[in-house]
């Protein structure tokens, strides 16, 4: 009840004052916004691409590891099969027919196959392993690169923050202060047409007989009424919310 009674006591021109109050600190927010420019979306990227390329390095020991593990499989199966060929050349001095030469010699070819397929195998993982072994060293390069891209756009940042930082908190706190001067139905209201507007001005004054947003011409009995103070009155042509020069404080 006592917040209803206390909304009560605003008049119409106190609500536009605050409202327009409202609206130049929001606008001050902006502006120190757009001075730190797309510096945290840049850092926000930086961040990501390095966090990727660490994943990527990291995968790349996994399938270099793979790939050694790879080879000293197959380095064993030649040492397996090079055994085997020496153990059947052997046999081959005791046989006692010709069918038991002729399946030792089929067994010692089949060895020798193993062997160079093995060979060719060990060739085409040493292969993969240099180019695993460029490209990672690439990523690395590009990595340190990135790291210290994101050193200096974060010096740059906290440089401007740092400048600003106070500021925009002291207009923040002003901010939420005079919104408690404000009905909620009304700084509801404020908020879409700001957040709607492309250069986020919901409160606008009458500049040469236009609306100070959308620049179209206003009738000389709207403006009459916007002078007057009697009660809100929106442009119908971009729907945002006019006050008369002087309550903006312009002669």
């Amino acid at each position: 009840m006592s917040t209803t009674k206390q909304e009560k006591e605003y008049t119409v021109e106190e609500k536009l004052s605050a409202l327009y109050k409202l609206q130049s600190m929001l606008s001050e927010i902006d502006r120190i916004k757009t001075l730190r420019g797309e510096l945290p979306l840049e850092v926000q990227d930086l961040e990501d691409e390095i966090a990727g390329l660490e994943t990527r390095i990291q995968n790349f020991g996994v399938e270099l590891a793979d790939l050694q593990t790879a080879i000293s499989t197959k380095k064993t199966e030649i040492e397996n099969a090079t055994t085997l060929i020496a153990k059947y050349t052997t046999q081959q001095d005791n046989v006692r027919n010709n069918r038991e030469f002729d399946f030792l010699t089929k067994e010692i070819e089949f060895q020798n196959l193993e062997i160079e397929l093995c060979e060719k195998r060990i060739r085409e993982f040493t292969a993969q392993m240099s180019a695993k072994k460029e490209e990672e060293s690439n990523s690395k390069e590009l990595l340190e690169d990135r790291k210290a891209d994101l050193a200096n756009k974060k010096s740059e940042l906290d440089e401007i923050v740092a400048e600003t930082k106070q500021d925009e908190e002291s207009l923040r706190d002003k901010a939420k202060q005079l919104e408690t001067q404000i009905e909620p139905r009304l700084l509801a209201a404020f908020k879409r047409i700001r957040k709607n507007a492309r250069n986020g001005l919901a409160v606008v004054y009458i500049q040469r007989d236009a609306c100070g947003g959308c620049f179209n011409k206003i009738p000389p009995q709207r403006q009459l009424d916007v002078k007057l103070r009697k009660k809100i009155i929106v442009c119908e042509y971009c729907g945002r919310i006019m006050i008369d020069p002087e309550l903006a404080g312009v002669e």
